[in-house]
């Protein structure tokens, strides 16, 4: 007879991996949206261009972001299995909600909401790890803030550089140059975002003292296995093939209008806020990041390039979604412990 820890162990991977999907189409947007606005690349070109890289990032810049996310924020020890399987479940109907409507919000966010929700309610607000909430919070204004500054840096010296520049030519050398910037970003977002995941399944996998010892290192602390990192950025390249149109349209053109010199200014933009942030281990919203430096780019034009009422909406809904997800896991939560009193 297969253990029970273990089947309910595999439906939370699999519920894990099937958020990283959710997280790879409802974030396409962040990394192709501003080359195919641009037309650059047509929106299926840009999913398999951004598939590919966000694939290859599984081979850089570590787990630390994982390690964040498995034992940084929630103390491991005071939750169960049943408070990830709560808190994924509330992250990916807050996904699933606001990308049917177009909205772009944070996965990431999301996710830590509904784990923070479904703990909070096992354990009280003690489970929290104080130092990776501050950091992480922190970065919820920091990374757009950062996007909008280097984007409005990137697009005012690109202007100063080719100030003598025929139009045309500057339009046609940005054209090739997003190629490499779309794939730059598309390497920071599956850096970030993939690694999030996989600190939840390390975790469960922590949390139950028998299979412990696969994400543990000597010294008996949560570790980040190669097979756990495979698992992750497939997860999230096959939901990056399957595009996120909605969402797409939202950040690609209804912020401000695009050409490619400003999607190459605000992706390079983007994809720094985004490595640093891997190496200190910060789970911060690509969504965020890359809003943030397309109206930086967008405000190098004036005051009036940026629709600074869609930019609102936005803001307004990554404010909502913590709180928002992390509800959506307590009543999930609710519902496991009813169900499971039955059995």
């Amino acid at each position: 007879m297969l253990d029970p820890n273990l089947i309910l162990i595999i439906i939370i991977i699999v519920l894990a991996l099937g958020f990283d999907f959710v997280n790879g189409f409802h974030d396409a947007a962040n990394s192709i949206a501003t080359v195919v606005s641009t037309r650059v690349l047509t929106p299926l070109q840009g999913v398999v261009w951004a598939a590919v890289f966000n694939f290859i990032a599984a081979f850089t810049f570590g787990t630390a972001v994982a390690k964040t996310m498995g034992s940084g924020m929630i103390d491991v020890h005071q939750v169960d299995n049943y408070v990830i399987f709560a808190g994924l479940l509330g992250a990916v109907i807050w996904d699933l909600i606001t990308w049917q409507i177009g909205l772009p919000t944070s996965s990431s966010h999301a996710l830590i909401g509904g784990y923070a929700g479904a703990a909070i309610l096992k354990a009280g607000w003690g489970v929290l790890v104080p130092g990776g909430w501050i950091k992480t919070c922190a970065f919820i204004i920091i990374a757009p803030l950062l996007g909008w500054i280097l984007g409005t840096i990137n697009m005012t010296a690109l202007f100063w550089i080719f100030r003598k520049k025929n139009p045309s030519d500057v339009d046609h050398l940005f054209r090739k140059g997003q190629l490499l910037s779309a794939g730059i970003y598309s390497l920071g977002h599956g850096t970030n975002d993939a690694q999030k995941t996989m600190g939840i399944i390390a975790g469960v996998l922590f949390t139950v003292p028998q299979y412990r010892h696969l994400v543990a290192d000597a010294a008996g602390n949560l570790t980040i296995p190669f097979w756990i990192v495979m698992m992750a950025h497939a997860a999230i390249a096959l939901g990056t093939l399957s595009g996120g149109w909605r969402i797409v349209h939202t950040v690609g053109s209804k912020i401000t209008k695009l050409k490619p010199i400003g999607g190459f200014a605000a992706e390079t933009a983007g994809a720094f806020t985004l490595f640093m942030s891997s190496i200190l281990g910060i789970p911060v919203s690509t969504t965020h990041t890359i809003t943030g430096a397309i109206v930086g780019v967008g405000a190098v034009r004036g005051k009036r390039a940026v629709r600074w009422s869609v930019a609102g909406k936005i803001v307004w809904a990554w404010i909502f979604t913590i709180p928002a997800a992390a509800i959506f896991a307590m009543i999930a939560y609710e519902a496991i412990l009813m169900v499971t009193s039955f059995f």
